[in-house]
């Protein structure tokens, strides 16, 4: 008899509904869009966490009504969200306010104090910039200065995950591998930071405001009957949750070690490994706790990443998105048979990718140097592809100089991966191999995997995956587009940040 998952991925802009056999094959799925936040000033993106749990409900009940035959034999449901999205929730476990989505960029205009001597240890050590950014930007910091009456009520401060999990299972409990954002928990040690800790300067949120964690790859809790009349689930099947949509995706991908590396070009561009050795790529800055009982994944990401390809459609591609409802596609998949027509390195056009400013350049700003009169729209969405691949190459060479492993291997997931020439790009650019597995889903297959294994399906996670990972097809670098994104990469990209260093600590807004 086939057994299956039930994988629910609740990312950024859509939540999807999948089934998933013990082979990797999907076997049905149902996704639903939504607004990625609202906002009430600039900068600022909320969502009310109703919007996520409806959702849920309709694409489990869809799913069901579609594949009735493959919903009755699911053995487990398995949850994977979106990272540094956090709720509060009274002592009722009722929502007191809509989400701060992990895409916010509301700061305070003062950090949270520090006692004098971890302001000198910071100093010290060339890190109170980024402190005093992790500080200004920590939602629960924001919330507890302008609205003291909701923070005051606040009993359980929640990760999105935490919050879905306990409308499933009836539990308020999480998975340590979904805790990642701006709370003070302990990468190395797979718990809460202790109040004494120099990273719990950087958030300072009562403990008792968390909380308690369970292990990666171990069972939640059961699927209630609250849940069950909502979702369609039946009533006691096993849950689980997976850990965060990074971590899913880097086991979707099969990245298992330092050799290999999964980038994933989505909303938050990045470059994540699987390490069983704790180390961080940008120094304070620690590794994230993977799926993978004991494993680390130490990550680059470049912050909002392929949202600019969004921000531009709406600024330069109106034509190319009526075009699209026109002939029924996507204005991406119009671009995207464009991208030939622009050489490497798009004609002296360079990107810089700081539409949102990195924790290690917390004053950086996006930049598009070197235009000329050839330069066409076309050339500006390519130098937006290219500038987001020179900022994942060097994340890579952050990793591989701390892991001393060199990367053989970039495994590709998120939405531009499904591009045949944005995967060519990145193989040229990256001067490696670069491989798709079979489906690009792949945050919910790396779910469907820790469901396996939860329910004792898979004696370890090289198994499951060599079971259900698979890959599809191979991009080979070609020698002469790879010499010429090395020369701009060393003798031009990794030059801009410094000259441009001073200008953009003057460009405030």
């Amino acid at each position: 008899m086939n057994e299956y998952i039930l994988t629910i991925d609740c990312g950024t802009q859509s939540i999807r509904a999948i089934i998933f056999d013990k082979k990797g094959k999907m076997i049905h799925k149902v996704k639903e869009n939504f607004e990625p936040y609202f906002s009430d000033k600039p900068g600022y993106a909320e969502q009310h966490v109703s919007v996520y749990f409806d959702s849920l409900c309709r694409v489990t009940n869809q799913v069901k009504k579609e594949n009735r035959e493959a919903f009755d034999k699911i053995i487990g449901v398995s949850l994977t969200t979106q990272r540094d999205t956090c709720v509060c929730m009274d002592k009722n476990h009722e929502v007191l306010r809509p989400a701060i989505v992990w895409m916010d960029q509301r700061k305070l205009k003062e950090m949270k104090p520090m006692k004098w001597y971890y302001n000198v240890i910071t100093k010290l050590v060339g890190m109170y910039e980024t402190a005093h950014k992790l500080s200004i930007s920590c939602a629960a910091h924001w919330i507890e200065k302008h609205q003291p009456e909701i923070w005051d009520k606040t009993t359980d401060y929640v990760m999105l995950s935490g919050y879905l999990n306990y409308l499933l299972c009836g539990e308020l409990v999480d998975n340590a591998a979904n805790q990642v954002g701006h709370v003070p928990f302990d990468h190395k040690r797979f718990t809460w930071e202790k109040p004494y800790s120099i990273k719990s300067q950087f958030f300072q949120i009562d403990r008792d405001k968390f909380i308690p964690l369970k292990d990666p790859a171990t069972q939640t809790g059961n699927i209630t009957k609250e849940a069950s009349l909502s979702t369609g689930i039946k009533e006691g099947l096993p849950f689980i949750s997976a850990g965060s949509d990074k971590a899913c995706e880097t086991i979707g991908v099969g990245c298992l070690d330092n050799d290999v590396v999964s980038v994933s070009l989505g909303s938050q561009a990045s470059v994540q490994t699987t390490s069983s050795k704790y180390y961080e790529a940008i120094p304070i800055i620690p590794p994230f706790m993977a799926a993978i009982p004991g494993r680390y994944n130490p990550e680059i990401q470049i912050y909002r990443g392929y949202w600019m390809i969004s921000w531009f459609k709406e600024q330069f591609a109106q034509k190319e998105i009526k075009d699209a409802i026109l002939l029924g596609t996507t204005p991406e998949k119009l671009l995207n048979k464009r991208l030939h027509e622009i050489p490497p390195g798009s004609e002296g056009l360079i990107l810089q990718p700081y539409w949102g400013s990195g924790i290690k350049t917390p004053e950086a700003k996006g930049s598009i140097i070197g235009f000329s009169d050839v330069h066409t729209k076309t050339h500006i969405y390519r130098a937006i592809i290219e500038g987001i691949g020179y900022g994942l190459f060097e994340g890579v060479k952050a990793i591989e100089k701390k892991s001393k492993v060199k990367v053989k291997t970039v495994m590709l997931s998120g939405g531009g991966s499904q591009s045949d020439g944005i995967a060519q790009i990145t193989a040229d650019m990256f001067n490696r191999q670069v491989k798709r597995v079979q489906t690009y889903e792949t945050s919910g297959l790396g779910a469907a995997i820790v469901g396996f294994i939860a329910l004792g399906k898979f004696s370890s996670f090289e198994e499951a995956v060599k079971e259900m990972v698979h890959e599809s097809k191979t991009f080979y670098p070609d020698e002469k587009n790879a010499k010429i994104y090395d020369d701009i990469y060393h003798n031009i990209y990794k030059k801009i940040y410094k000259k441009l260093h001073s200008l953009y600590k003057k460009m405030t807004y």
